[in-house]
């Protein structure tokens, strides 16, 4: 199979759907598949190093206004996708011309359910992507099966649907940690400090509103735990206004983006991750903190609570004073519990890997080019 991989819309510092495009980059390449990495001129190098059994491509204009108009009216006409027997959008989009089968991974349907938690132009721009590829595509990979359900509601006679989890690296997000200590100390962080970690991009629908609430009053009962955010910066400015005034500002820990061997160490330390999101497609960061043994407070009737099954605690969207509560449960148990809960966090993260993945990309890719 002759796979056309878009890679062109990943950041520098790729997060939450970038970090899929790149393990699927990785994984992909081997056994009957070639694959070809269609990227942003000036961006071959890392797509080298990070998938060096594919080949790599560099037709797409890097500015971003460009590069949407050029996926939509030349890059479904240009060689990489002539050549290929099917063409992979893995971040909602498609082009617009050509004759190569497509298919197209759809994140979440939260355009058009939660329009209030994207920028206004985001919006519009992928309704309409969104739309096209459901009618167009000749596949659609969904990431949960949450995200199938939302799409059944939202657009209906789409194309067909191929479920396909994401995965977790579960020997780099491991349990285990022997240099923990001094992996900590050279990041300059406190190594006897009880924290709550928090791991995402810091925009409004991450429900950082509701955790800083929560913190306070964790704050006010206990006089040593802190609060460690990380993440870049996604659009909107309440996280900010709101750290400034928070009451307990002095102990909460910004440590903003975190350098991909340093996460496991995060997540392996926090005495509790929490995920306070209103809505995810999937939710990586709660896999990852699984995968790494720790005690998850995520949000009720959402993605991550298929994700996370029994092993997370759920508190309802928005509830600060729950969430609170569930941290502050969290916080208060012994040894014993604490290695309880985190056999049984590493045990649900194994029944998610990368290989089988790919198993479904490759399903999606079959059903495209069947005649």
């Amino acid at each position: 199979m002759r796979v056309a991989l878009d890679v062109s819309a990943v950041p520098e510092r790729p997060a939450g759907a970038g970090r899929y495009v790149v393990e699927l980059a990785r994984r992909l390449p081997g056994g009957a598949d070639e694959v070809t990495l269609v990227a942003r001129r000036g961006d071959a190098a890392r797509w080298r190093a990070w998938s060096p059994a594919s080949r790599v491509v560099t037709p797409v204009p890097a500015a971003r206004p460009l590069r949407l108009a050029y996926e939509a009216v030349a890059l479904g006409r240009g060689s990489a996708a002539r050549g290929a027997d099917v063409w992979h959008g893995p971040h909602y989009t498609m082009p617009r011309t050509g004759a190569t089968p497509c298919v197209v991974t759809l994140h979440d349907l939260t355009f058009f359910t939660n329009p209030e938690w994207h920028e206004r132009a985001k919006v519009q721009y992928f309704r309409r992507a969104i739309a096209y590829a459901a009618h167009h595509a000749a596949v659609l990979l969904s990431v949960s099966a949450y995200t199938a359900r939302v799409l059944d509601e939202v657009l209906t006679d789409h194309a067909p649907v191929v479920v396909a989890p994401h995965g977790v690296d579960l020997a780099r997000f491991d349990s285990r940690g022997d240099d923990d200590d001094e992996r900590v100390r050279r990041a300059g962080w406190p190594a006897d400090v009880p924290y709550v970690a928090f791991v995402g991009t810091l925009e409004p629908r991450k429900g950082l509103d509701v955790l800083l609430e929560a913190f306070a009053v964790l704050a006010r009962e206990d006089p040593d735990v802190e609060l460690w955010i990380a993440g870049q910066r996604g659009w909107g400015d309440s996280f900010e206004t709101l750290v400034a005034r928070h009451p307990a500002a002095a102990r909460i820990r910004r440590l903003g983006f975190v350098d991909d061997d340093l996460v496991p160490v995060l997540l392996r330390r926090a005495r509790v991750v929490a995920y306070p999101s209103r809505g995810e497609g999937f939710g990586l960061p709660v896999l990852e903190a699984l995968a790494c043994g720790a005690i998850v407070v995520t949000s009720a009737e959402t993605v991550m609570a298929e994700i996370g099954d029994s092993a997370v605690t759920l508190v309802p969207v928005g509830d600060a004073t729950a969430l609170a509560s569930a941290l502050a449960d969290a916080l208060a148990l012994d040894a014993q519990g604490r290695a309880a809960a985190g056999r049984a966090a590493r045990r649900r993260a194994e029944l998610f890997t990368w290989d089988a993945s790919v198993a479904q990309h490759r399903r999606a890719y079959a059903m495209a080019v069947r005649p």
